[in-house]
């Protein structure tokens, strides 16, 4: 038991929320304060939702007082959940950058409307005890001995394992609703302009090369236009958001599969005449998904696929009242235009700490082998130390070889895994230290693995990741340190290749080298990008050392993934519903805007 869980082992009840309190959009999830103003404190009429809105677009308003309402417990008590300063310390998301993070109209539908997506990491956590009590607030801890939360009023509740009767995540978050009515329309465009004002500072991280305070654009961007006319829709017509991957099926140049986050897969047939859309598979009734990055998160061929038909999924499964990523081998039809119908076989399980951070990729390497990445799976600053313990298949990038088993596995070790002869680590590993890496794949001509990890409060990072190395988190975030609680003597930690800060975007997604037309100046290029701010960046390397980084374009929604074809074309995925695909002839990746 760790000194904080001793400390902490005794229970007392949660103050109770008198309210609904609804989830929170994006990253920011603002967590305030449990309690609404009271009557005499609120106008007798609250503007509505559209007038707050209005009046903060098109209004300036005064910083100072916006800074003297967010540390107000009267009012707001915004202070009292959340830090300005990159601690991450209470129970509401850190705002050390979130006016990078965001634009002015989504800072003010942040607070009028606190529904729309819960953020990774911040969502309600419901623990009922075996004695009837309920409990409610952020994950802070998981251990085999309890789990710890932080409610709305900064306080830390212990609750042991063998207290608990049930856990389970919500989609209710402690931001409660209505915040604006205890406001005029001036003092929330107060409040708003205070916000805009939390950036992060040139100075707050050290001058790496690898993380330049500018990134270049380009003259004239890459060109992105829709591959398919329209957006994926439902049958009932409405747009199918929640997309997560997009592959062609080997051997059929103009059949694709198009991933959903509830479990559906779509078979899209594109010609020059027309586009044909039917459902490949639906594992909706066996994929989890409630929020955040979860569900169905990707897929791949096996490299004798024309002949084997097998391919693989990721997902996540909600099982003995855990949440768990499963990798499962499956079998097209002898037609190749659905599934086969014929049972999956089950090839990994990892339970999950908490719902967040499990990673969103697989691919098989040149090598043959299915490489699969995981993340901490939380809670935020990961304080189990999930990524650096390698006992553990968190935080780690897996080999494993699935065309034979060993002993009770359902997969066979490759016998050059670097970790496979210690008995203090997981065979299966073949690097650790990621966070959340969302999206690796491999240089088709190179065969370098280039691997996106999303950071918690200051950067992104892109990686190149080499045989047994680590890179780092949570020791490090980007170049810049964050903890030494599981530093270790002699344990050396392989830098990023490139990191960006909040003013580019807060959750990376990676992408792949271009190698379609070899005459493009873009060829041999790293393309990725960012959910968030939809950039798309494009940068080359050196012996591991960013050579060059470009802003090269982006897309209208999330960008969640790319694909690529056999011909070496590449797509963007948005999360709304639309696939892209990025046309290079019109750009040249040297040509850069002049300061």
């Amino acid at each position: 038991m760790t000194p904080i869980e001793e400390n902490l082992h005794h229970y007392f009840q949660l103050k109770t929320l008198t309210q609904r309190f609804l989830t929170f959009p994006l990253a920011l999830a603002f967590v305030w304060r449990a309690e609404l103003p009271s009557a005499a404190q609120a106008p007798t009429r609250s503007p509505g939702l559209d007038e707050f809105r209005k009046y903060a677009l098109t209004h300036e308003g005064d910083v100072a007082r916006g800074a003297k309402l967010f540390a107000d417990e009267q009012k707001l008590a915004c202070a009292k959940c959340h830090s300005v300063d990159g601690r991450a310390s209470k129970a509401g998301p850190d705002l050390f950058a979130v006016g990078d993070k965001f634009g002015r109209r989504d800072l003010v539908d942040a607070v009028l409307m606190p529904s729309a997506v819960i953020s990774p990491g911040y969502g309600t956590v419901i623990v009922e005890t075996k004695a009837g009590v309920e409990y409610q607030g952020i994950l802070k801890q998981a251990t085999a001995a309890g789990v710890q939360l932080m409610g709305a009023d900064g306080k830390l509740v212990f609750i042991a394992t063998t207290d608990v009767k049930e856990q389970r995540g919500s989609t209710v978050s402690l931001m409660p609703e209505g915040l604006q009515a205890g406001l005029s329309l001036q003092e929330f465009t107060d409040l708003t302009e205070y916000l805009t004002t939390l950036q992060q500072p040139e100075s707050a991280l050290v001058s790496n090369h690898g993380m330049p305070g500018v990134i270049p654009q380009l003259v004239k961007p890459v060109t992105v236009r829709p591959f398919f006319s329209e957006p994926l829709r439902l049958p009932q017509g409405k747009v199918q958001t929640g997309l997560t991957a997009f592959h062609q099926v080997p051997g059929l140049s103009n059949v694709f599969l198009v991933l959903h986050q509830k479990g559906m897969i779509w078979r899209m047939e594109k010609t020059a005449a027309s586009e044909e859309k039917t459902v490949f598979a639906d594992l909706t009734g066996e994929v989890f998904y409630e929020r955040g990055p979860n569900g169905l998160l990707d897929l791949a061929f096996h490299p004798k696929f024309r002949t084997n038909r097998k391919y693989y999924l990721k997902y996540q499964v909600f099982e003995e009242g855990k949440v768990a990523t499963i990798i499962v081998e499956k079998t097209f039809a002898a037609d190749f235009k659905g599934d086969s119908g014929q049972p999956a076989r089950r090839i990994l399980k990892i339970v999950s700490v908490a719902e967040d951070h499990s990673g969103g990729c697989l691919q098989f390497g040149p090598d043959g082998f299915l490489y699969i990445v995981m993340g901490d799976t939380g809670p935020h600053n990961d304080p189990n130390g999930h990524a650096q313990n390698l006992q553990l298949l968190l935080g780690k990038l897996m080999r494993i070889d699935v065309d034979r088993t060993e002993g009770d596995l359902a997969y066979a070790i490759p016998a050059d895994n670097p970790f496979r002869a210690r008995a203090d680590a997981r065979p299966e590993i073949w690097a650790y230290g990621f966070r959340n890496p969302w999206r690796f794949s491999f240089d088709r001509v190179t065969g370098d693995l280039w691997l996106a990890d999303v950071g918690q409060d200051r950067v992104e990072e892109v990686d190149l990741v080499h045989r047994g190395e680590n890179y780092g988190w949570n020791v490090y975030e980007g170049f810049e340190p964050f903890s030494n609680q599981y530093r270790k003597d002699g344990r050396y930690f392989t830098p990023p290749v490139f990191a960006y800060k909040r003013k580019y975007g807060n959750s990376v997604t990676g992408g792949c080298v271009y190698r379609g037309d070899k005459q493009s100046s873009f060829y041999g290029v790293y393309l990725c990008g960012d959910y968030t701010s939809k950039r798309i960046f494009g940068l080359t390397q050196e012996n591991g050392t960013l050579k060059t980084v470009r802003q090269i374009g982006s897309i209208p929604q999330g960008l969640v993934s790319f694909g690529t074809d056999e011909a070496g074309h590449i797509y963007a995925v948005g999360y709304e519903g639309m696939i892209y695909q990025l046309d290079f002839t019109a750009a040249r990746f040297d040509d850069i805007k002049s300061d």
